[in-house]
């Protein structure tokens, strides 16, 4: 089946008590046993819920994989591949990468002894030459959040496979409509649902996907022992987004390019940061490696001025002035002091995220009023 038959039918059948089409929410913490250690397939909620059940091969399906996780949000996700590690281990990972992953990275593992060193791994050399005895694990986000940097998946899994060294992507961006690294060679997918998947900015969740069965049952051993489980009805909520991801990819997409020419052709724009632009760096490969570039926007104002930026962002009328992304509605954002404000400013300077940056999280409005609304809030 083609990925836009799946996403509505996968891990999804009739229920056979009723004949639903969706998939019941089961709220339930427990099961009748017919027997001593006899159950028609579950026990306990936290170990499976029928609902999740549906999610989880819903996603494995969409993202290529064979195995799905879910989990009670994006970073619980992180978290629970981040227990694979132990102390004395070594984590590879992008210089760009949302603030809440920084953060888990730096504040909450490395105290524990998990090292971890920050590279472009838009540059492959830089990937090769980080990579120490140590190492166990590459972590990409691809396009990045919020730069839109873009690495060449499929070469840095070549480079893991002769390290013998996990690679993990964050896929949230893109979503497996716009690109599936497993089939680039990556081991493990991550998802923060809250975003595209979910797609209506009314559940926070999270999942894994892979297409090992080693990585599955001790991330599986993670997801039951730790608990950080999604409840059925949010289960539920994020099955119907999957339904209309395709549909809503493609809107999202279309609105974001012509957004994107409009800004780069404005002499009141300084910097655009979209991979669908010829003039962005990871252009050719994001071509390659992704089916379109995304509905997912950065730039600068001329002059790159954080004040300019801060009145930008409080005076949109369509944008709503939010964190997240990926919901139906735009959302605008000042990546230094929202979603990016808990990585030190000397760090984001580094990465070149200046003070001055805005994102912009495309939805499926009218193109044309969302060019107006920037239009006026940008001002002359």
């Amino acid at each position: 089946m083609k990925f836009s038959t799946r996403a509505i039918h996968a891990g999804q059948h009739p229920d056979p008590s009723t004949g639903a089409v969706m998939t019941p929410v089961y709220l339930t913490s427990t099961y009748v046993q017919e027997a001593l250690g006899v159950h028609k397939g579950y026990g306990y909620s936290r170990t499976g819920n029928p609902t999740r059940a549906a999610l989880e091969a819903n996603l494995a399906s969409l993202e290529g994989g064979d195995y799905g996780l879910c989990f009670a949000s994006g970073l619980a996700a992180t978290d629970a591949v981040l227990k694979l590690l132990g102390t004395g281990d070594h984590v590879v990972a992008g210089n760009d990468l949302y603030g809440g992953t920084h953060r888990i990275f730096t504040q909450i593992y490395q105290p524990m002894g998990i090292g971890f060193d920050f590279v472009n791994t838009g540059d492959l050399d830089q990937v090769r030459d980080a990579i120490k005895e140590e190492t166990r694990m590459v972590w990409l986000e691809t396009p990045t959040n919020p730069l839109l940097k873009i690495t060449d998946i499929a070469e840095v899994a070549k480079i893991c496979k002769e390290k013998d060294v996990l690679l993990v992507v964050d896929n949230t961006f893109a979503t497996p409509y716009l690109q599936q690294p497993l089939a680039l060679g990556a081991d493990i997918v991550v998802h923060s649902v809250t975003k595209y998947l979910g797609g209506h900015s009314d559940v926070v969740g999270g999942a894994l996907i892979t297409s090992s069965s080693d990585l599955r049952d001790k991330l599986a051993f993670i997801q039951n022992s730790v608990g950080g489980i999604p409840g059925p009805l949010d289960c539920f909520l994020t099955l119907r987004g999957t339904k209309t991801l395709a549909v809503r990819m493609e809107r999202h997409c279309s609105n974001a390019e012509k957004i994107a020419h409009w800004l780069d052709s404005d002499d009141r724009i300084g910097k655009v940061f979209y991979p669908g632009l010829e003039s962005h760096e990871g252009y050719e490969i994001a071509s390659r490696q992704m089916s379109a570039p995304g509905g997912m926007i950065s730039f600068e104002l001329a002059g790159a001025s954080e004040e300019r930026a801060r009145e930008v962002v409080s005076n949109t009328h369509v944008f709503a002035l939010a964190e997240s992304l990926g919901g139906v509605e735009s959302l605008i954002e000042h990546p230094p002091t929202m979603t990016h404000g808990a990585i030190p400013v000397e760090v984001r300077h580094a990465e070149g995220l200046s003070d001055g940056l805005i994102r912009i999280s495309v939805g499926i409005e009218d193109v044309g009023d969302l060019i107006e609304d920037l239009d006026q809030a940008i001002g002359r």
